[in-house]
């Protein structure tokens, strides 16, 4: 495998952690607690791989290759919306993160009340930048192909 191919590589692990974080919601939701801990165990894990896939591509594409980050430039009409979505979807990757930890260990520390509470913010946030990268990804490398 080619450095090349991690953004895809990146998409795909943001999808994954989406279906994890699909099935873990509904297993909660049918007090399948066993099943809604690993899946959202997975969901992290797979999250932390993503952020190591990710350091890993850009580092080498400044570091190595004396590059930025790929611009969308085309179709100029377009750039607003992925823009827009580009800039939701770093913000609230940011946001979450210490969200995550915080669900994570009130869950660990069985404080089920308080996880349930910040949990309900968690989830949509984490669920969103999970799928707006995966949008990013076919923006920028499948949809609009930026040279």
């Amino acid at each position: 495998m080619s450095i090349h191919e991690l953004p895809a590589v990146n998409a795909s692990l943001n999808g994954l952690s989406a279906l994890f974080l699909t099935a873990g919601f509904i297993f909660i939701r049918q007090k399948r607690i066993i099943a809604h801990r690993n899946c959202m165990i997975s969901a992290l894990c797979v999250s932390v791989l993503f952020l190591i896939c990710y350091v890993t591509y850009h580092s080498y594409r400044a570091v190595v290759l004396h590059q930025g980050p790929t611009r969308f430039e085309n179709p100029p009409w377009f750039r607003p919306y992925y823009l827009a979505i580009l800039l939701t979807h770093t913000i609230l990757a940011m946001v979450i993160v210490p969200m995550i930890f915080i669900t994570l260990s009130r869950a660990l520390r069985k404080r089920f009340d308080k996880h349930k509470i910040i949990a309900r913010w968690t989830w949509p946030l984490w669920m969103y930048v999970s799928v707006t990268g995966v949008v990013v990804y076919l923006l920028l490398y499948r949809i609009f192909p930026q040279k």
